[in-house]
């Protein structure tokens, strides 16, 4: 009996070690002097955000790409100014790390996703 729930205890275990999720991480770094505020990134099918990110400041997040379409981000500035910034093409199951760093005048990304 022992010999037998080792064997599906193995099974189950080996199963879910083949499983995983494929993750973008976006990063978001503000590489300016000044706060920036309401940034906003869109990609498909979801968005996050963050209030505020101070000089030198940086913030990550782990998001499931589980459709195409470009990646989009909305900032405002230390005066107030809106900026928006269309990105590259995200594919499903992209995976890897994007990196957005954004100054008080721009954003530059760079990609490097995967998909699978």
């Amino acid at each position: 009996m022992k010999l037998i729930a080792s064997v599906i205890v193995l099974l189950t275990v080996a199963a879910f070690t083949g499983c995983r999720s494929h993750m973008l991480n976006i990063r978001l770094a503000n590489t300016s002097t000044t706060p920036i505020s309401t940034i906003i990134v869109d990609y498909p099918t979801a968005t996050f955000g963050k209030d505020k990110l101070a000089p030198g400041e940086t913030f990550s997040s782990p998001v499931k790409i589980t459709d195409q379409g470009p990646l989009k981000v909305q900032f405002t500035d230390a005066t107030g100014k809106s900026h928006n910034y269309t990105g590259p093409v995200l594919k499903p199951n992209a995976e890897g790390t994007m990196e957005i760093k954004l100054d008080q005048n721009s954003a530059t990304i760079t990609p490097d996703p995967r998909d699978r």
